[in-house]
């Protein structure tokens, strides 16, 4: 009994990190869990892209439409309410008629159309599917961020980082993806496609920040990992001379 007490003494004093290298770990988490929270709140929400009518049609409304990776919404807006000097209908922040629909393609296959326009559902899918991925490995790199810092297996903090590195890179592939899947073709049927603005929305943006703080907490997370001797050799410490 006494020598599995002592195995397990010592294998605990093992694990055990020194506080200043736990600070750090937690210090890169938290910067991890900021990105991490961008990248929950950009996949889940349909404000990447807006698209917006002119308004010269000769009515007192005009329409806008905002989408993401999952829903399509469209919105009659009164002119009255666009802000003065705007060629285009929107933002699409403004209150109106609105009509939000989720893509079919994840479903039934049918492509989705707005303004007379069609998007393409595999490269849509695809963006989707990418993004989806990102964030898995992202809750990959933060179990074992978690591991790290209650188990003490420091081996982990190796696969957390290119966890979180590979997570960021995906989210912006997915991106620029989706960026391609708004070069939609314009539908055969009449009436004729009205002319449009595309205007890249605070979701896209999140998604963009979340990547970069993924990247950057991934990158942080490797330095953690490598040996102390290099950078110590560059700064010495300073130590008494004997007398």
């Amino acid at each position: 009994m006494m020598m599995w007490s002592n195995f397990f003494m010592q294998e605990v004093d093992r694990r055990r990190m020194t506080p200043e290298r736990e600070g750090k770990i937690k210090l890169v988490l938290l910067l991890t869990s900021v990105g991490a929270t961008l990248a929950v709140l950009a996949v889940g929400t349909e404000f990447w892209v807006e698209l917006n009518t002119y308004r010269d049609n000769g009515s007192a409304v005009c329409d806008a439409a905002h989408l993401g990776l999952w829903k399509l919404c469209t919105k009659r807006l009164w002119q009255a309410d666009v802000p003065p000097g705007r060629d285009t209908c929107g933002p699409a922040g403004l209150p109106g008629e609105a009509n939000c629909t989720y893509f079919k393609f994840f479903t039934t296959g049918e492509n989705a159309h707005v303004f007379q326009r069609t998007t393409k559902k595999e490269v849509n899918v695809a963006a989707a599917v990418i993004a989806v991925l990102g964030l898995a490995v992202m809750a990959l790199g933060c179990l074992c961020v978690i591991m790290v810092l209650s188990k003490g297996a420091e081996f982990l903090l190796r696969v957390g980082a290119v966890c979180f590195g590979l997570s960021g890179l995906l989210l912006l592939v997915s991106l620029e993806v989706f960026r391609k899947a708004l070069l939609q073709r314009v539908s055969p049927e009449p009436p004729p496609a009205p002319a449009l603005s595309y205007e890249y929305s605070w979701s896209l943006g999140c998604g963009v920040g979340a990547g970069l703080v993924l990247i950057l907490g991934g990158g942080c997370f490797l330095l953690l990992t490598l040996p102390p001797w290099p950078w110590g050799s560059l700064c010495p410490k300073s130590g008494h001379r004997a007398t």
